[in-house]
Formats: C-alpha cells, sequence, structure tokens
C-alpha cells in the first residue's frame, strides 16, 4: 500500500484529547460527546507537512498508510506549545462594567480580538489569561487517514479553504491557476510560490481589466 509522503494532499479524520478530554475533533460521535452540533463537522483535507494542522501530528503522518488507525502522544513544544507569562494580563474593572459586563473567574470574553479566560477578580482588577486552553498540556491524537487526494480542484480549494477561509473562482488550465478575482492578486503575489511547490502547479491572478465607463471617468478627472 502506498505510503504517505510530504505534500501529499490527504483526507484525514482525528480526534484531540489533553487529560483525557476531547477538545477537538473531525469525527461527528465524538463532537457530539463535547455538545457540539456535528452538522458541519467533516474529515479534513490538508497537504502533509506544510504546517496545516498541529506539528506533532503533521510530522507523524509521512510513512503511514489510508485506512488504517493511528495514535500519538505529543509534548507542549509541538502541541499548543508553552504557557507563556506575557499573555497574562490585567484590566481595570470599570473596562468591563462600562460595557455592562460582569467577570468573574473561568469566564470566557473576547478581548483585542482574541478569547480570553477570567482568572481572577480583585480590588477593582481583573487578570485575563491569553495563552491557548491548551497551551503547557501534552496532547493525545487518534486519527485515520481515510484517502490521499489527487485532484488538483480539490487540491487548490484545501489551500484555499485554510489560508483564505473561503473559496475564489478559478480557472485550471494544464498546470496553471488562474484566479479571476483580484482582489486576492497581492496574497497570490505572496502566497503563490509556496502553493506552486506544494502542488507543482503554477498559481496567478488576473488583474481587474479597466471597462470603457471607468476610462471615462479617469479621464473626467
Amino acid at each position: 500500500m502506498t505510503k504517505i509522503k510530504k505534500n501529499d494532499f490527504i483526507e484525514i479524520e482525528f480526534t484531540g484529547l489533553a487529560n483525557g478530554e476531547i477538545f477537538d475533533t473531525t469525527n461527528k460521535k465524538d463532537a457530539e460527546k463535547m455538545g457540539i452540533e456535528p452538522t458541519n463537522i467533516k474529515p479534513l483535507t490538508i497537504s502533509v507537512g506544510n504546517q496545516m494542522i498541529l506539528q506533532g501530528l503533521d510530522e507523524d503522518l509521512e510513512g503511514k498508510e489510508t485506512g488504517k488507525e493511528y495514535s500519538i502522544h505529543i509534548l507542549p513544544e509541538k502541541a499548543f506549545g508553552k504557557r507563556d507569562p506575557s499573555m497574562i494580563k490585567t484590566y481595570g474593572l470599570s473596562h468591563f462594567t462600562k460595557q455592562n459586563i460582569n467577570p468573574y473567574p473561568g469566564m470566557a470574553l473576547q478581548l483585542d480580538n482574541t478569547i480570553a479566560k477570567v482568572l481572577s477578580v480583585s480590588g477593582g482588577r481583573v487578570t485575563m489569561d491569553f495563552n491557548n486552553p491548551i497551551a503547557g498540556k501534552e496532547v493525545d491524537y487518534k486519527y485515520k487517514i481515510n484517502k490521499i487526494i489527487t485532484e488538483n480542484k480539490e487540491k487548490i480549494n484545501a489551500l484555499q479553504d485554510f489560508f483564505f477561509k473561503q473559496r475564489f473562482e478559478f480557472q485550471l488550465k494544464d498546470k496553471k491557476v488562474i484566479f479571476k478575482d483580484d482582489k486576492i492578486k497581492q496574497f497570490i503575489d505572496m502566497i503563490g510560490p509556496k502553493f506552486s511547490e506544494i502542488t507543482g502547479l503554477e498559481f496567478t491572478a488576473e488583474a481587474k481589466k479597466e471597462t470603457k465607463k471607468e476610462s471615462k471617468k479617469e479621464e473626467k478627472k
């Protein structure tokens, strides 16, 4: 059976546990155990060795086979990192009460576009922890590689899902991938070489063509 190698695109399903409790999964049954609605839970498509999943799990994939179940124990350094004391910050209580928020220890809040946990509320001050909740913990993953992805369209969409968090229209001509939306041209210019290294395809984005109406507006200016 073919063994997985770097840059292969694979469909993988996994479940991550910390202290014996599930914190991450692509499995519908495990999602239900977490109290998560399983409707949108599905296997993930990633490119091996390109940091599209946790480092320790990513490194374990090479040499594995499809259809088999595996498990791995990962230390913090290759999981969610060690806890960083600088990520613990203190705010005045008024910062929250002005927004009609009554913080209490254990409460999760979004600050500066990041989810943080309230550690303590004392003397008009609120101490917040911005570390990932799994930081500093050893984790265990059980996983199975369902299949190797060979269709270029699926590969391109997997890269879009991970890097852009949405899908843009593109055209595939031989070994050339042409994106039709010039909004992502600057991103393709930057990350295109990496995409090419992973897929063996050439990536480009077409600049928007100036219409006659737009041209006349510029002339009037």
